[in-house]
């Protein structure tokens, strides 16, 4: 059905989107707004993010910066979405991922349709008795540190659709911000924890972890997970 809607979003598209969200986490971003308030206006709040995203006036707002200790010390930034944004994103998620996911490598197991930590584990572990040496590889402040430009490079190559290229160009964008109160510009990075974040940083490494091991490294196997990998080789070969 037309909708005389410039962008192909239906309501359809939308209302699943939600349901996926609702499953998750239930944290508010910078609006103030939970799961359960946005469920207690849902059509009229539904609604209006269908009209706004299908007419193209959809502009996300400020990420929400939580700062999560870790183990080792120091602590790991997470972006917290509004509701409303991060049903936006799972609309650009489930036509995006689709497109996407039969291009990555059979031993990327991060963020990944019916892959999990787990087998990357059991994979690296039946590896570890063919072969004498690996190396474990972890990108720092990888989701941080993501360059814009190319990433953007990337969705282009993989996805002709505009209305995609081009909220996944706004969310890149968006502001953060941060745990005092300030808002901070975005130039690299994409935050961890947003909605789409996982699929446009697996396209990321896609490139420069995958297809530059494969290609300049083809004997050798290797597993990632996410920004952290383990390629391997035996006594005496060549890295």
């Amino acid at each position: 059905m037309n909708s005389g809607k410039p962008l192909p979003i239906t309501k359809r598209m939308v209302w699943e989107a939600y349901k996926l969200v609702k499953k998750k986490g239930k944290a508010a971003g910078v609006d103030g707004q939970s799961l359960e308030d946005f469920a207690g206006d849902l059509e009229n709040h539904l609604y209006r993010l269908w009209n706004r995203l299908a007419s193209g006036s959809y502009f996300p707002p400020p990420v929400r910066r939580v700062e999560i200790p870790k183990a080792g010390g120091g602590v790991r930034p997470l972006g917290i979405p509004t509701v409303a944004d991060r049903i936006a994103q799972m609309v650009v998620k489930r036509c995006l991922e689709p497109e996407l996911d039969g291009e990555f490598d059979p031993d990327s197991y991060g963020y990944r349709p019916g892959k999990s930590a787990h087998q990357a584990i059991e994979q690296a572990r039946k590896r570890c008795w063919q072969h004498d040496w690996v190396v474990d590889l972890d990108i720092k402040s990888f989701f941080d540190t993501i360059d814009h430009e190319l990433l953007m490079r990337a969705v282009y190559r993989h996805t002709k659709a505009d209305w995609i290229r081009l909220y996944i160009e706004r969310w890149l964008k968006a502001p953060v911000e941060m745990p005092d109160g300030s808002v901070q510009a975005r130039t690299t990075g994409t935050p961890q924890g947003g909605v789409v974040s996982p699929i446009l940083a697996n396209l990321f490494l896609h490139y420069v972890f995958d297809v530059w091991m494969k290609g300049s490294y083809p004997h050798i196997p290797f597993e990632r997970y996410a920004d952290d990998g383990a390629p391997r080789r035996r006594e005496g070969g060549v890295m």
